[in-house]
């Protein structure tokens, strides 16, 4: 089937009470290990691509592979841009095939946030592709993204509620305790301003930086209303251990397919367990 848009999958998990898996994608071995986990648990899923991903891969053949995989899929699958930071990065997106875009406009201030989340809005919204947007700022690295501890603000709910009454945005990225990368201890999230969030915004709420976040804490939070998990550096730390084995076992291994099947196989299974955390096995 053609990749679907990400707004659909969403309604969808507001329906079901679930949430949608999106899973970072940077090469061929990975975006086979998400359909065949997608395809295994019978959920829909959505493939996303930051700009890092895009510099190393190429827009275009990030595009090729996930609209492929979409087409040989029996599950909705969905191709989002992960951390737009501009209007052009946006659009290009849009051109190649993209499904859906976020525009992390949370370093402006409120209003330029808005402004610039309603000009990507105003194309996104005649072509039918779906948009995410971030208040508040999430800690850590994605990519070319930096974010300082000190830096990191959690989302203000009567600000997510004015500014998705101002946008009318697809989905809103929130800041209630996770961070990107790889975590030093266990995070703690904020869960009465989730629950306060949720109460004042009617738009699909998304959980950045989801890796290393307790099963148990990721679960009440879509107890509580989110309908889309992030996870990259899960997929990342299972697919380069599974390497490093490879080649510790075998120093002498030369052949790419012997250490990149193994990689593909620990992809997949993190990416199956995180579907079942998020409720969306069988959803499909």
């Amino acid at each position: 089937m053609p990749l679907v848009p990400v707004k659909e999958l969403l309604q969808q998990a507001e329906a079901g009470k679930y949430a949608v898996g999106a899973f970072n994608v940077n090469n061929m071995e990975i975006v086979q290990a998400i359909l065949a986990a997608a395809e295994a648990e019978k959920a829909p899923v959505i493939m996303q691509a930051s700009q890092g991903a895009i510099k190393y891969a190429g827009i275009e053949y990030i595009y090729a592979l996930a609209s492929l995989a979409a087409s040989q899929a029996t599950v909705p699958v969905a191709l989002h841009l992960d951390h737009g930071t501009s209007f052009e990065q946006c659009m290009k997106c849009i051109r190649v095939g993209f499904t859906s875009v976020m525009i992390d406009g949370s370093k402006y201030p409120l209003e330029e946030n808005i402004a610039l989340t309603n000009k990507v809005l105003a194309v996104a919204r005649a072509t039918g592709v779906s948009v995410e947007a971030e208040l508040g700022k999430i800690g850590g690295t994605e990519d070319d993204i930096h974010v300082d501890e000190r830096d990191a603000f959690f989302t203000d709910p009567e600000e997510a509620r004015y500014f998705v009454e101002k946008t009318g945005v697809d989905a809103l990225a929130v800041s209630i305790g996770t961070a990107h990368g790889q975590y030093k201890g266990i995070p703690k999230l904020d869960f009465p301003r989730l629950e306060k969030i949720v109460s004042l915004v009617k738009t699909p709420i998304v959980l950045h930086g989801s890796s290393g976040v307790p099963d148990e804490a990721i679960q009440e939070a879509i107890r509580l209303g989110v309908r889309k998990v992030n996870i990259d550096t899960n997929i990342r730390e299972a697919f380069t251990n599974a390497c490093r084995q490879v080649l510790a076992d075998n120093p002498k291994e030369i052949d790419p397919r012997k250490v990149l099947g193994p990689a593909r196989e620990a992809a997949t299974e993190v990416i199956r367990q995180k579907i079942r955390v998020f409720g969306s096995s069988g959803k499909a």
